[in-house]
This record gives C-alpha cells, sequence and structure tokens, in this order.
C-alpha cells in the first residue's frame, strides 16, 4: 500500500508540482481515503520527502547503471540526461525550482545527495574521458565536476530561465553542449558533432 501511495504521489507531483497536489487529488487518484494514506505519512510534508527520496534513489541507481556500462563518456554523458528527463518528465511542473521554494529543508537535503552521486559518476566520466583522448588532459577535473554540478542547478531556476523562453530540453542540451565544447579534444568535438548531427535528425 505505501508502495501504491509513493508511485501515485511522485507522478502528481511531477505532473503538476509539489503546490499544486493536494492530499485529495493523491487519494481520488488511488482511489482510497486520504485517512488511508495519513496511516503511512503524517502529513503532506512527510509524503513530499519520501517521494523526493524514492526518486532520488531510483534516479541514482539508473545513473549508476548507465556508468556502469562504460560507453564512450559522451554518449554516457548524454544518455544520463535522456534516463532523468524521462523519470522527470521533461521537468514540466519545475520539480527541483518548486522543492527549493516550498519545501527548502528537504530541497537541501535532496542537493547534498544528488551533489555525492554527480560529483562522483561525472568525475569518473572525467577521468575516462582524459584517459581516451576525448577530453583535455589539462582540464581540473575537480572544479569542472562542481561546475558542471552548479550549472545543471541553476539552469532549473526559473527566474532567470522563465519557461515561456526556455524549456528544460533546450536547456539541457545547450548545456550539456557548452559542458563538452570547453573540454573536449579534437577527437572529442568529432564525436560530439557527430553525435548532435545525428540527433537532428
Amino acid at each position: 500500500m505505501k508502495d501504491k501511495i509513493l508511485k501515485n504521489a511522485t507522478d502528481l507531483f511531477l505532473s503538476y508540482g509539489f503546490k499544486s497536489v493536494t492530499m485529495d487529488d493523491i487519494a481520488n487518484k488511488i482511489g482510497m481515503s486520504k485517512k488511508t494514506i495519513y496511516q503511512h505519512f503524517d502529513n503532506k510534508t512527510k509524503l513530499v520527502e519520501a517521494t523526493t527520496m524514492h526518486l532520488f534513489e531510483l534516479i541514482s541507481n539508473g545513473i549508476n547503471h548507465i556508468c556502469e556500462l562504460e560507453t564512450n563518456p559522451i554518449e554516457e554523458i548524454y544518455s544520463i540526461k535522456q534516463f532523468v528527463m524521462a523519470h522527470l518528465k521533461d521537468e514540466k511542473s519545475s520539480p527541483q525550482y518548486q522543492l527549493q521554494k516550498y519545501y527548502p529543508a528537504i530541497f537541501s537535503v535532496l542537493k547534498h545527495k544528488q551533489f555525492s552521486v554527480m560529483q562522483d559518476c561525472v568525475t569518473k566520466n572525467l577521468e575516462r574521458g582524459v584517459q581516451l583522448g576525448i577530453y583535455r588532459k589539462d582540464i581540473h577535473i575537480d572544479f569542472i565536476s562542481r561546475l558542471y554540478f552548479s550549472g545543471t542547478t541553476v539552469i532549473k531556476d526559473k527566474d532567470l530561465f522563465p519557461e515561456n523562453k526556455f524549456s528544460m530540453h533546450m536547456l539541457m542540451n545547450n548545456y550539456l553542449e557548452y559542458h563538452l565544447r570547453g573540454i573536449c579534444t579534437p577527437k572529442g568535438l568529432d564525436i560530439l558533432n557527430t553525435h548532435i548531427i545525428s540527433n537532428q535528425s
């Protein structure tokens, strides 16, 4: 029952936002009373926290699986982007931005967890790229990995990048290209350009 509540609440939160969705909405979607939900979660904040951490674990496991495949580092980073966007429904409801605005304590915990996972993943991606001659040997890996995380957080700020001007799909694609063009060798740029062209057709 708890898993069913988590799954449906996550789906609603991602579709309509943490602020908009009420406990009544969740109860109606599942076809149960609010009283039943409250037997598992004391209040909406507890449910938001549980769904956030549930989704974080799901995405983290998926990212780890993609990294274990050890594909071309450029393809890997695009595969991770595609996987995350699919699970966040292209971030149409701006979940991270809403979480930061309405549930700052939960957002703070999530941000630390996200940083830990992404720092490890991006660091390994950069190291492999350097070893394969795809990324420049002179890049400062720790600096770049932190800058990358910072950038992925900033582009989700709807005050800086309003939805009527920037879709999340556009932002992520442009940000990844911006990131990669700054660190790629000529060999890496060939791979990147091939990837971009093949995904435009």
